[in-house]
């Protein structure tokens, strides 16, 4: 039991020095684990000899492989954790990774008793829409985006 733990630590390590220098945004920790911000996507080249990647939950953040470049694309859906694990072809993993996705760092929270409300404050505080949002919110903000939309569309003609 040990020697497999020894191993399999071995190649999340390898495979984190090798993606954690690719990484565009935020860097893999020593401890396996890549951060990426809620809506935000990463680009990642995949070890040498990745023939399949494997997301544990893509409910939480998902994966576009691009082929031609050897890389994958990893886009962050929704707050939790989750796991990457790359396999060559014949379905040995050669690295794992955890994926944390969280909120943004300029983002501001605020609860009115049971319902809350998101803003994104870079530099100015404007109304966004985030997981956990107050139906009432969200719908405000989506439709006062969607009229914005509309009225630039149209040309600003009413």
């Amino acid at each position: 039991m040990f020697a497999v733990l020894s191993s399999v630590s071995r190649r999340v390590l390898a495979g984190m020095a090798f993606l954690g220098a690719s990484l565009a945004c935020p860097v893999a920790r020593s401890d396996g684990v890549v951060e990426v911000f809620l809506d935000r996507a990463l680009i990642v080249d995949m070890p040498p000899g990745a023939h399949t990647i494997v997301v544990g939950n893509p409910g939480v953040a998902d994966v576009t492989v691009l082929r031609k470049q050897n890389r994958l694309v990893l886009t962050a859906k929704s707050f939790g954790e989750t796991n990457m694990i790359a396999l060559d072809a014949e379905g040995a993993a050669l690295t794992e990774l955890v994926v944390r996705v969280k909120s943004a760092e300029h983002m501001l929270i605020v609860q009115r008793g049971l319902e809350r409300e998101s803003y994104s404050c870079n530099p100015r505080c404007e109304p966004v829409v985030a997981l956990g949002d107050a139906p009432r919110h969200a719908s405000e903000t989506i439709g006062q985006a969607a009229q914005r939309n509309g009225f630039a569309a149209s040309g600003g003609k009413p």
